[in-house]
């Protein structure tokens, strides 16, 4: 008998909505089909992601491939291929016949991937301010400002 994965998955998701004990997953992955980057790396991606934004802490176990094959209703071998890729990049460790884990080290990446977010979200600033006619300076001031402003304050 085949498995209807649309239907396991809003099992799932029921179980998932209607328990407060059932584990929940950091683990919260999209994937777009209308996407022209391909579904693995598309995971790696988020992958890097959570580990960079600390969802994925060291030492937290990945769902295993076959799991997340079906969660994401993708075939398994692309889960594979993206935990090997992600393994290559340091960002996880395999254990043999225990599963795959966030590095303990924390990810070479994690502060790469940090800074590519925050950049990104510096050029899109940039962007809107050069529209609105505001100089890098006057701007760069306003962080000053903002930064003093979240400073903690000494007691």
């Amino acid at each position: 008998m085949a498995i209807d994965r649309r239907r396991l998955h809003c099992i799932n998701e029921l179980i998932q909505c209607h328990n407060p004990e059932y584990p929940r997953s950091a683990m919260d992955i999209h994937i777009s089909t209308d996407n022209r980057v391909p579904i693995y790396l598309q995971i790696v991606n988020q992958v890097k992601y959570l580990v960079a934004s600390g969802r994925l802490a060291p030492g937290e176990e990945l769902p295993a491939i076959r799991n997340l094959a079906l969660q994401l209703e993708v075939n398994p071998n692309t889960v594979a291929r993206a935990y090997r890729e992600l393994e290559v990049a340091g960002v996880v460790t395999k254990r043999r016949t225990a599963g795959t884990y966030v590095s303990d080290a924390g990810s070479p990446l994690a502060r790469r991937e940090r800074l590519k977010i925050l950049t990104e979200r510096i050029d899109a600033l940039l962007a809107e301010a050069r529209q609105l006619g505001i100089r890098t300076d006057d701007v760069i001031e306003l962080l000053r400002q903002r930064d003093e402003r979240l400073e903690p304050e000494e007691i």
